[in-house]
């Protein structure tokens, strides 16, 4: 029986859920909408599983070739998240939610993962939950094969605990969502239904 779990202080990081990535956006994923009602469902029912809640957005200003007028949807994309449009605001789903911190990422680069935004005082996400004494973090948010998964991935590397809730996230395709899966597993990332915990 491990001891470590019951005194984990843990973290909800809401990553990307922007109009940007659901249905009617410029990189739009289909149920991306749905995952964002989700999100905020299961956060109001249970935020206090959670010593602090924060947000990330993509808020691109000149992120170089990450924006291409001829994606490859590998490493280029077509705009979106651009920084100050309707798009990039967190999802109007999330209005209640009252984050502790919001994150903005990409300004002049990818921006992939949360832990390379900041917020509004210049905090990263590693020092807020340092600063928090957080130990374990929780994963949700758009979309489960990219920023999701980095943003997982970097958890893992800064040495915390870190958890996906798979009901509360969604790969852009089966496929990638698979092929997540496995580089999460395989970096030590559990995959939950946020029902089981």
């Amino acid at each position: 029986m491990s001891l470590v779990e019951p005194a984990a202080v843990r973290a909800l990081v809401v990553v990307d859920v922007q109009p940007t990535f659901c249905e009617g956006g410029e990189l739009a994923t289909e149920g991306a909408n749905e995952i964002a009602h989700r999100v905020a469902a299961y956060t109001a029912a249970h935020r206090d599983r959670y010593a602090t809640v924060l947000t990330t957005q993509d808020w691109h200003i000149d992120p170089g070739d990450h924006f291409s007028e001829n994606p490859d949807f590998v490493d280029s994309w077509p705009p979106h998240g651009i920084a100050g449009s309707p798009n990039a605001e967190l999802h109007p789903a999330l209005a209640d939610l009252a984050p502790d911190a919001q994150l903005k990422k990409g300004q002049y680069s990818h921006g992939y993962s949360g832990f390379d935004g900041a917020d509004e005082h210049g905090r990263s996400l590693a020092t807020i939950l340092a600063d928090a004494g957080v130990t374990a973090v929780d994963v949700v948010g758009l979309v489960e094969s990219h920023c999701v998964k980095h943003t997982a991935l970097d958890a893992r590397r800064a040495g915390l605990s870190a958890r996906v809730l798979t009901d509360l996230t969604i790969p852009v395709s089966p496929e990638q969502g698979r092929t997540a899966h496995q580089e999460l597993t395989a970096a030590g990332v559990e995959l939950r239904v946020s029902a089981t915990l």
